[in-house]
């Protein structure tokens, strides 16, 4: 539409500025005239005028034929050439002239206007955060986890008062057909201490789509299972018919590896418990630890996280981080609550949350376990080194770590093939999905990559050894596999 509009804008005007050409020959007119017989525009844009007695005139570049090509910055070098900058005319298209950089050759300046294709740019630009905030709204939820509290405990009323906890989720996995959805969240959002499950998790636990946040569209969810270790639970929806007609769908995961510092991240969720809701900010540090301490058992958890000054508000947990493509990045799980802070909170990465949740469904959906069960290779690893590095393609600045062996178990999986002093490079899984390899680049990458590990799996580790690559071969059993 822009095209065409920005089209007849431009014949518009070569229409206008003939009739001036036209009406001036006109004036000049003797009893006798020399009339024009036709006026073109040649190859160059030149206005070349044919008279009645067959000489021809060339006017120059009256009518800039690069009028029209806002597409190209460079095309408006004929700006220069305008003696009148009536080719700068069709620029008024523009509302940027941000593509038509070379408009600032136009002499009088009407060049630098130009650039109808600029202005498309700038609506790109404007808009990308409300594309991804509706790309994302349409993987988000809104949960709702219903508590009966212990007979003791906090409670000492005579009755026994229900209560509920807000959250949010994200939708992972989507069968439409079926209705069927597996949906992540925080795992504080649906477990508390003094409810009166065994496990602490809710028995009744509600999600709603972006928009159908009413009662009578409610859809329930059965709990797959979690672990408070990484502050992740995996939920599932059986058979929704909501889920069937709806427009949800399943959410695009991003490698949180390659998140910069600087980028932008939305948080999407059901802040304060009032729906689904978004807000705006970019990402303040790409990796780092922090720790949480439960109120309820005393006891203190460190998470690794990605830190961001997004305002995030109760109820938030458990909901999505988007960057500006509206892909996951990370799942929402903390802030820090002081007079002194300003929009400091917290994401578990997208890579750790999917590599939980695909553990978690792996080895807990339709069995009795719940629990995540992470690989252990039986060595202990020490950064020894820390840089960055500006990427020459992007000019984005990563953090690289060289990591070491510092220790291998008496039982490790690899005794006798890794030693302390060896610089970890790689490890690669070859299981029923195939062939997987990740670099090793940072530290957590390696604890991180044992979420993968299922038993049975061909493990291969890859180090630096006296400048020299080595690498260790091993197979997965169960006796190497713990409970997180």
């Amino acid at each position: 539409m822009q095209k065409k509009r920005k089209g007849s804008v431009r014949r518009i005007c070569v229409l206008a500025i003939l009739t001036v050409v036209l009406s001036s020959a006109a004036a000049c007119a003797k009893s006798e005239p020399v009339s024009i017989a036709d006026a073109y525009i040649n190859d160059v844009g030149e206005l070349v005028l044919s008279y009645t007695d067959g000489t021809e005139q060339n006017l120059g570049v009256v009518v800039g034929e690069d009028g029209t090509d806002g597409k190209d910055g460079t095309d408006g070098k004929d700006g220069a050439d305008g003696k009148d900058g009536a080719d700068g005319k069709d620029g008024v298209d523009g509302k940027d002239g941000v593509d038509g950089k070379d408009g600032a050759d136009g002499k009088d300046g009407a060049d630098g206007a130009d650039g109808e294709d600029g202005s498309v740019t700038i609506i790109n630009k404007g808009s990308n955060i409300a594309y991804a905030t509706s790309k994302g709204l349409q993987s988000a939820v809104s949960i709702i986890s219903n508590f009966t509290p212990k007979q003791s405990g906090w409670y000492t009323g005579k009755i026994k008062q229900d209560y509920v906890s807000s959250g949010s989720g994200v939708i992972y996995r989507l069968d439409k057909t079926k209705g069927d959805a597996f949906i992540i969240t925080n795992h504080h959002v649906v477990y508390d201490a003094d409810c009166d499950s065994s496990n602490g998790i809710s028995r009744d636990i509600e999600v709603y789509l972006y928009g159908s946040e009413i009662s009578d569209q409610k859809m329930t969810a059965e709990y797959v299972g979690g672990s408070a270790y990484y502050d992740i639970a995996v939920l599932h929806i059986k058979e929704s018919e909501l889920l069937r007609k709806s427009a949800a769908v399943a959410v695009t995961v991003s490698d949180s590896d390659k998140v910069v510092v600087g980028e932008a991240a939305i948080a999407i969720g059901n802040a304060k418990g009032g729906g689904t809701s978004a807000s705006y900010g970019v990402v303040s540090v790409d990796s780092e630890h922090i720790s949480l301490s439960d109120s309820a058992t005393g006891q203190s958890q460190s998470f690794r996280v990605i830190r961001v000054d997004t305002p995030v508000n109760p109820g938030n947990s458990g909901g999505g981080l988007y960057n500006e493509s509206g892909e996951l990045i990370g799942i929402v799980n903390a802030k820090i609550i002081d007079s002194t802070v300003e929009n400091i909170a917290y994401a578990i990465p997208s890579k750790v949350a999917i590599y939980v949740a695909d553990n978690l469904i792996d080895h807990c959906f339709g069995t009795s376990c719940e629990s995540v069960q992470r690989g252990m290779l039986g060595v202990t690893v020490q950064t020894v080194e820390s840089y960055m590095r500006a990427e020459p393609d992007t000019g984005h600045v990563h953090l690289y770590e060289t990591v070491k062996v510092v220790e291998v178990s008496g039982d490790s999986l690899v005794k006798g093939q890794l030693q302390a002093g060896d610089i970890l490079k790689s490890i690669s899984f070859r299981g029923k999905d195939g062939v997987e390899k990740l670099e090793i680049t940072r530290q957590y990458h390696i604890v991180d990559a044992m979420l993968k590990a299922r038993a049975g799996d061909e493990i291969t580790v890859g180090v630096l050894r006296d400048g020299k690559e080595v690498y260790a071969k091993v197979v997965m059993t169960e006796e190497h596999i713990s409970e997180y």
